[in-house]
Formats: structure tokens, sequence, C-alpha cells
């Protein structure tokens, strides 16, 4: 099993009472410690308002992040978990991810999804189409993206997108092209997209049992369009409060709670406890929870430490001792 880590950006509340002229740093520190660590990648989120609620809590936007983080690491992988497709254009997507690929020495990661918060579309003036649309404008923006890392010149017509005549220059170092990570668990059609176009998926955190039941409607789609199931590498995001002891994780569980009581009543909290529980516990609990995902086919584990802004231990702590455990 590969293992990434998420560098905090403020979108899950991570930044709460860090300084804004502390953030960069922060930010920074986190992304090197998980280099440090073994992490074989970092990734941000691509949101513009904080969840649970939308408030005045900051949110970094995601690609500038790459760009400053490919500049403060030297071998981890950068990626977006995930891009927002209906937030740009994929032409003007496709530039900038060509030109981050090439400051980066060839480690970017185009992670991309058709887009679910609504709150975010309607602030920022995007319109939010019913799912189908969004699913179709993804598999026209992928297309786009990929014929613009591989050709000299693009000319397309479709549903949502038209290109007349263009051109990205620098092309991305990474042959043949940026790796798409397509996120999403949408049966019909964006597990389809998947099959299409993905060297890697995300989806199934809530159970072994969905990522095993999407994984064999992935197989069909791969089957109907004629792609290789066994060559695509399944990922699946996690939640992880990892400590040397049950009550250390505890402690943590409790910080956690604290740092989002101002924003949140009680329900809520119990609700974001929920999301922890599951992958909350010492190396060697973790690890036996782990065991199930990787039996049932998960190769890439993408953890969140909620509070790695505040307290790194337990991301070094994971990578010393859980990582090991799936070499």
């Amino acid at each position: 099993m590969r293992f990434g880590a998420f560098v905090p950006q403020g979108w899950r509340l991570d930044l709460v009472d860090i300084p804004v002229a502390d953030h960069w740093e922060t930010m920074a520190g986190v992304a090197q410690a998980i280099e440090a660590a073994g992490y074989e990648s970092l990734w941000v989120y691509d949101h513009f308002h904080t969840v649970p609620v939308a408030t005045q809590e900051v949110t970094y936007e995601a690609w500038s992040l790459m760009a400053a983080l490919a500049a403060v690491t030297s071998r981890v992988r950068l990626g977006q978990m995930c891009t927002c497709n209906s937030y740009r254009p994929p032409a003007y997507l496709a530039k900038v991810a060509a030109g981050i690929d090439v400051i980066s020495g060839g480690r970017v990661e185009m992670g991309i999804g058709a887009g679910w918060y609504e709150h975010e579309y309607q602030g920022y003036g995007y319109d939010f189409p019913k799912p189908s649309v969004r699913i179709g404008m993804l598999r026209e923006a992928v297309e786009i993206m990929r014929r613009l890392w591989t050709e000299e010149e693009v000319s397309f017509e479709g549903t949502y997108y038209r290109l007349d005549g263009a051109i990205c220059s620098p092309r991305p170092v990474q042959e043949p092209h940026i790796p798409f990570w397509i996120a999403g668990g949408g049966e019909k059609l964006t597990l389809n997209v998947a099959a299409r176009y993905a060297a890697y998926t995300n989806f199934g955190g809530a159970s072994v049992e969905e990522f095993a039941r999407k994984s064999d409607i992935l197989r069909g789609h791969c089957e109907d369009v004629g792609t290789d199931f066994d060559a695509i590498t399944r990922s699946t995001n996690f939640n992880v409060v990892c400590a040397g002891s049950e009550a250390e994780v505890e402690e943590t569980i409790a910080a956690i709670r604290d740092r989002y009581r101002p924003f949140v009543d009680e329900d809520r909290l119990d609700g974001i406890e929920a999301m922890v529980r599951p992958m909350a516990g010492t190396p060697e609990q973790i690890v036996e929870r782990l065991r199930p995902w990787a039996q049932a086919g998960m190769e890439y584990a993408i953890v969140y430490f909620p509070q790695a802004a505040y307290d790194r231990r337990g991301l070094e702590l994971f990578a010393r001792e859980v990582i090991p455990a799936f070499s």
C-alpha cells in the first residue's frame, strides 16, 4: 500500500487560532514533514469556503498552493483531492498544471472531480447544473487536458467546451502526461469516466463493503470500454488520529472538538468525531483497521491528520509504525 497525507490549508478549520502571518510557514512545515517522513505524496483540497459550515476562517486556494509547495519540496508528489472541474476552464487548468509539473520536476498529480459544494458555486457565481451535466463537463475536460498535454495544437467542439487552436507550452515533464486521479463514486457516470481516463481512482471511504462494491462496478465499466481494470490504482481517503496510547488518542479527539466548538453545535461535533473515530487509535490498532482495505484491493491511502498544523507527532508516528506494515 502507498500513502499520501494532506497539508492543512484551512478548509476543514485546521488553521484556527494560528495567526495569518504564520500560515505559510505552518503549511510549508507540514509539507516538508510529510516529505521527510517518507509519504509518497502530499495533498490539498480544492475549496473556497470552510466546512462543515461556511465561516470567515481562511481557505487557501489549491493550485496556488501547488506551485508554492513545489518550490519548498523536492521529492514528494503533489496532488489535489480533488480539483473541482467547474471552477476553472479545462484549457486554463491544463496550462497551470503543466507549468507546475515543470517547476516541480514532474511531480504533479491531477486529482479531478465533477464538484459538489453548492454553497461555493453560488457564492462565486458559478452555475450549479445537475450531476449528469457536471459529470459530462468533467469527461470533456479530462479529454481536453489529455490532448493539450500530448498534442501541439488542439481544437475541440464539445457540448460544454470549445477550443480553436489551443497551445499548451511548456508541456508537462511527465510522459505521456500528468496522471489523472478521477475522484468520486458515482456508479453510472463518474466511474465510467474513471474507466476511460484514470490512472487512479478515489472512492469508497465509508466502508470496505462500499469500496468493494464500487470496485466491481468500475471493473464492469472497464470491460465495457475496453480498458485494463488492473492498471488503475484505487485509493481512499481516511481521517486519522494516531497516538502512542489510547489516552493520547482521546486527548487529541477532545482537542479537535474544542477547535470546532465555536463554529458548530454539539450534533455537528458528534458528527465530526464520528468521521475520525474509525481510524483513531494506536499504530497497532490502525494497522489492523487498514488490513481489510488492503485485502479488498485498496492500494493507496491518503490520510488527513486534523491536528497536523498544531502537532505533527501523529503524522510522524503513522509514518514510522503504520506505513512499514504495508511496505
